[in-house]
């Protein structure tokens, strides 16, 4: 089975990633993802507007698409292994369901240069093209785990130094703690929040201080923040 990638940004990228691509789909000559389909030895299909409307599902293709391998999942082990840093960071995903939710997440975890993000096998969103396309080339470089249980996993990640800060409402003010530890930052589901049995192993609960009349906001907007802040405390201005 494989999946369908549309428009410029992402289809360069994932030339340039050198992913599995079996064929690149063009409306009209495009010099630049010509030259890295050839250095990629992928052929090059030339077609119109209406056949690629039909591909992608879409009118928004900017006349090019990508037919490529599914994309991949990691064990929760290869994260843990995979630690850039002094000290580890996670993101765990508690049943984000909308797809544009995981792409933004995926993007912001890839420029805070994060060691990956967790999501649950069910009851959540998987990797689609549409997550690809939100990402914007982040799903070739940040890895994802997908496991059976949030819970689990969290004891798992506990028993190997990671302390678990989950996101919510009646949390203390995220910027009071120094993050000077492996940390796993969970993001709750977009209308739930996060669920009962994965909140009683969070170490921590922080919260993002609301001085207007919304109470809550976008869960990729709040991980953003909550991203940015723990990156920021574990590397302040010099």
């Amino acid at each position: 089975m494989t999946q369908i990638l549309y428009g410029r940004q992402v289809v360069r990228q994932v030339l340039k990633e050198n992913r599995k691509v079996r064929k690149l789909y063009l409306q009209s000559p495009m010099p630049e993802l010509e030259a890295l389909a050839k250095k990629a030895g992928v052929p090059v299909v030339l077609t119109d507007r209406k056949k690629l409307n039909r591909i992608t599902e879409s009118e928004h293709h900017q006349g090019v698409a990508v037919e490529i391998e599914p994309y991949e999942t990691v064990s929760l082990d290869e994260l843990i292994r995979g630690k850039k840093g002094q000290y580890g960071f996670l993101i765990m995903l508690d049943e984000l369901e909308d797809p544009h939710n995981l792409g933004a997440v995926l993007r912001t975890a890839d420029a805070v240069n994060a060691d990956g993000v967790i999501i649950k096998k069910t009851h959540s969103a998987g990797l689609t093209p549409t997550v690809a396309k939100v990402s914007a080339g982040a799903i070739d470089t940040v890895k994802v785990a997908a496991v059976t249980n949030l819970t689990n996993a969290c004891k798992e990640l506990k028993k190997q130094g990671y302390w678990i800060v989950g996101a919510d409402m009646d949390g203390v003010d995220y910027r009071t703690l120094n993050y000077d530890f492996h940390a796993v930052l969970v993001i709750g589901n977009e209308g739930k929040g996060i669920s009962r049995l994965v909140r009683e192993n969070c170490d921590h609960i922080v919260s993002l201080p609301m001085r207007g009349t919304i109470s809550s906001l976008n869960a990729s907007v709040s991980a953003g923040i909550l991203m940015y802040g723990i990156d920021a405390k574990r590397n302040p201005i010099q």
